[in-house]
């Protein structure tokens, strides 16, 4: 099965990745993909973009090399309130968002605090997707997280850099085989990113695919199978 997007890459903007929007999309269109989301850090992370850099947007092209350009931005779920560190007045200017947890934006917490902190950040309108969760020094409640997922049609990513052994989240596969069980369960779509911050790591999901077919995950409920249903399902049509 080929997959045809990859909704989580970083550009040189982010100040942790190497590559610019031209040579991202440009491998990308070598590596078979039909869209691309380039989801720079935003500013709370250290070495993160500006606020300004996600006010024109509109500048840059919607195909690049053949292949579809979404805009968007990694948000910093900054407490366990689930505040996020990007305001509407930004957030309403880009194809989608992703909030995730750093450590540099917040501390280790309990499994209730990470938890809460999660749930809180997909109660907002704009963060379309969910990521990388199952870092385990961020315990979270797999089935809390994904009843929301459902509830407020939130994607949950399977994050393959999140899956590459001695990594910096290792064990992360713990909780993700977990939220692959419950969204199996409830009939809910996933999507593979490969958060690359260098070109040549975009549309790698290895790793994802690795533990989705240990799991025995079904391949219909992969959202990456089709650009058409990311599309859709994030209301970007």
């Amino acid at each position: 099965m080929k997959y045809v997007l990859d909704a989580h890459t970083h550009t040189i903007a982010s100040g942790h990745a190497y590559s610019t929007i031209m040579e991202n999309a440009a491998y990308a269109a070598e590596a078979g993909l039909e869209l691309l989301g380039i989801t720079d850090h935003a500013p709370a992370m250290a070495g993160g973009t500006q606020p300004s850099y996600f006010l024109n947007f509109s500048t840059i092209p919607r195909e690049i090399s053949g292949v579809e350009i979404y805009m968007g931005a990694e948000l910093n779920i900054m407490d366990y309130d689930g505040n996020i560190d990007l305001d509407e007045f930004y957030l309403q200017r880009m194809d989608y968002a992703i909030a995730s947890l750093h450590p540099p934006c917040i501390p280790f917490g309990t499994m209730e605090e990470n938890t809460n902190a999660v749930l809180k950040a997909m109660e907002n309108p704009y963060v379309k997707i969910l990521g990388h969760p199952g870092d385990p020094r961020y315990p979270i409640d797999c089935k809390a997280i994904v009843d929301k997922a459902v509830e407020t049609e939130t994607l949950i990513e399977i994050n393959d850099a999140s899956l590459i052994p001695n990594g910096f989240r290792k064990g992360s596969e713990v909780y993700i085989g977990e939220i692959l069980k419950l969204c199996q369960k409830k009939n809910f779509p996933v999507i593979l990113a490969s958060d690359a911050h260098f070109a040549t790591h975009i549309g790698k999901f290895d790793n994802a695919l690795r533990l989705i077919n240990e799991a025995g995950f079904p391949e219909e409920l992969i959202i990456n199978r089709s650009k058409e249903l990311f599309k859709n399902f994030l209301k970007l049509s």
